[in-house]
């Protein structure tokens, strides 16, 4: 898949394909769904699957007090786009400029001037262009005017409603994991890099890699004991454990938060590793302990029903 950031002025984009344009922060179920459209109408018309999205997000510029946290980094966006089949992922900067065009303006020179599509998809409440004034019907008629033909795709919906990006972080911020799981199609994870601690873990017994998040704007889940999974980027590979997020304090935590995972059956260094930790379950919320050795017992308890929910998935 090929990456692009910029007005695409002067530039070789995919042209005559099909395209779809979002955050697709999460990239959820539905926007799962919305994408897959898109690729089999891009099959169809022998052209390429364009993902058009906005960096940063809208609300930065418009509102920046309103900004959600992220629910994934950009590598994971990516990445997961180019596995669903998209061939370009276009980030457009959105500038207080940019958020002045009208509807008309974004559809003639971004997806017929830059882009020459022939297909559109959007979710069905899409909505574009200064204060959001261009919706569906509208782009529909731009298409027939300009030669693309537009489809607004339904909302993916489960017995509790629309899956939302809204939802999920909702369920994040609660430790609801197994429930974003449901919406996301896959564990939620965050993006972070292997670094050195205060080697406690090890002194007690129960070993940990520290995991530093790489990008702070991605949203971390309530404090608490987690069965989880940590995979390094782009290598085969992972390892099911046992991770702890909070304030650690038995350990006498200064009050920033941290993130670490006992590894099972685990050897060797993963110091300086880009990493990907995946929150499966939670467990128990964070709580303090009456010495280490308190801390110890519980810690072995934690780790025996997260090898019980591992063991159980595998069955």
């Amino acid at each position: 898949m090929i990456e692009l950031r910029g007005d695409g002025r002067g530039r070789p984009l995919g042209r005559g394909g099909a395209v779809t344009i979002g955050n697709f922060d999460g990239l959820h179920r539905g926007q799962q769904a919305l994408v897959a459209h898109v690729v089999r109408r891009a099959a169809e018309l022998g052209g390429p699957a364009v993902v058009l999205t906005f960096d940063p997000h809208p609300l930065a510029v418009l509102a920046p007090a309103r900004v959600p946290a992220r629910l994934t980094s950009d590598r994971q966006r990516a990445e997961r786009l180019a596995a669903l089949g998209v061939d370009l992922l276009w980030r457009v900067p959105f500038t207080a400029e940019f958020a002045l065009w009208p509807p008309e303006r974004f559809v003639r020179e971004l997806l017929v001037e830059r882009l020459g599509a022939r297909a559109v998809a959007v979710g069905s409440r899409f909505a574009f262009g200064h204060e959001r004034a261009g919706d569906v019907a509208l782009l529909a008629r731009l298409g027939a005017e300009l030669g693309f033909a537009v489809t607004g795709v339904e909302e993916h919906a489960d017995a509790d409603g629309a899956v939302s990006s809204t939802r999920i972080r909702a369920a994040v911020a609660a430790g609801e994991v197994e429930a974003a799981t449901a919406l996301l199609g896959r564990p939620y994870a965050v993006d972070g890099s292997v670094v050195h601690g205060d080697q406690t873990g090890r002194r007690i017994g129960w070993p940990t890699a520290n995991v530093a998040p790489a990008d702070p704007r991605q949203l971390l889940p309530a404090a608490g004991v987690y069965a989880a999974r940590l995979a390094p980027v782009r290598e085969a590979g992972s390892w099911a454990g046992v991770a702890n997020l909070g304030v650690r304090p038995t350990r006498g935590g200064s009050g920033l938060t941290t993130l670490e995972i006992h590894l099972f059956d685990f050897e060797g260094d993963l110091y300086g590793r880009a990493v990907e930790l995946s929150f499966e379950r939670r467990l128990r919320a964070e709580r303090r302990f009456d010495g280490f050795d308190a801390l110890r017992e519980q810690i072995a308890c934690d780790a025996a029903e997260a090898r019980e929910y591992f063991g159980a998935k595998t069955r």
